[in-house]
């Protein structure tokens, strides 16, 4: 049998209380499968903000204009496969929101999706 682990030790803090940017590649085909042709640019619409829940860990999320225009630019029907995003986790301004921190999903344009990992960005 292995030991048992003694005291409370963590090996580092979260961060689900910082202002943090990650980029982030997301499969959308494997969100998509198995849905009606006609459904799946609003069905990858939908499954963005819940990637993004389960990677930044905040409920309050805002998709950028210009990642919903490169979902549907090939149609309804044709939605990308992958998509490079940024995900920039910011402190809510709004006082009524229940919620301290909001996600903006941004567009990142590359050209090949081979060997791409997630990125922490430095905010400057």
């Amino acid at each position: 049998m292995a030991p048992a682990k003694k005291g409370g030790e963590k090996k580092g803090c979260s961060a689900i209380n910082e202002a943090v940017t990650r980029e982030y590649a997301i499969n959308i085909h494997k969100h998509v499968h198995g849905v009606g042709f006609k459904k799946h640019a609003p069905r990858a619409l939908k499954e963005i903000p819940k990637f993004t829940i389960k990677e930044m860990g905040t409920l309050d999320v805002c998709i950028d204009t210009r990642l919903k225009k490169v979902v549907w630019a090939k149609g309804v029907r044709n939605v990308p496969y992958r998509t490079r995003v940024q995900l920039c986790r910011k402190c809510n301004e709004d006082e009524k929101s229940p919620n301290k921190f909001y996600i903006l999903v941004t567009y990142v344009h590359v050209t090949a999706f081979k060997n791409l990992q997630t990125v922490n960005v430095d905010e400057k």
